[in-house]
């Protein structure tokens, strides 16, 4: 294994060891090493590192700012260990999508969202998105976290939710304000009354 190579599995080890998954950086950075040995690099400069993020042809510029930016993740680790690392900068090939803005919703929409829910025709379903809905308001969760939860992350008499599957797979613990808890209370005997939960544990 030459030593470029070897950077790389320390920086994904130790970037997987924060939590992070590198997934696309795990496929993409070896590749890159081939390029650089092939062109008789032993170091990262931007040259090369632009170059090797163009390789793949008749594809959108995003698709190459994703592979640089992979490759300027490991070039700002490299600067640790080899002096001569060039960071490849950002925004080379423009033309990136821009996020969406997010929406904030305000107290008289989430009070609009819930009464919407209240009305609908089955007092199942009203009750289940009236108290998802409001959960997700008051706690802060995502709303794949709120749709994953299952009977026992939520600990009524404690007060508190685990959220087992947070980011980077890390649990964390969200506390819950006593009237949360006793909307949640009121929707698990409601909720228990019409479907018994034999046959899930999810919570909602």
């Amino acid at each position: 294994m030459s030593e470029l190579a070897a950077n790389v599995d320390d920086y994904l080890r130790l970037r997987r060891g924060l939590g992070f998954t590198l997934a696309f950086e795990g496929v993409v950075l070896p590749q890159l090493v081939e390029y650089l040995e092939a062109a008789g690099a032993t170091s990262v400069t931007a040259e090369l590192a632009i170059a090797w993020a163009q390789l793949p042809q008749g594809v959108a510029p995003i698709s190459w700012s994703h592979r640089l930016g992979a490759v300027r993740g490991f070039a700002r680790y490299m600067t640790t260990v080899d002096a001569s690392t060039q960071v490849p900068p950002a925004g080379v090939f423009g033309g990136q999508t821009p996020r969406p803005k997010p929406y904030l919703w305000s107290e008289r929409d989430i009070r609009a969202l819930l009464k919407a829910a209240r009305e609908l025709q089955s007092p199942f379903r009203a009750a289940t998105y009236e108290s998802f809905l409001g959960l997700l308001a008051v706690s802060g969760l995502r709303s794949g976290e709120a749709m994953s939860l299952l009977a026992g992350d939520i600990d009524l008499d404690a007060g508190v939710i685990t959220v087992s599957q947070a980011k980077f797979g890390r649990a964390r613990l969200i506390p819950l304000h006593s009237s949360t808890v006793t909307k949640l209370r009121s929707y698990t005997q409601h909720r228990d009354g019409l479907h018994p939960r034999s046959r899930s544990k999810t919570f909602f």
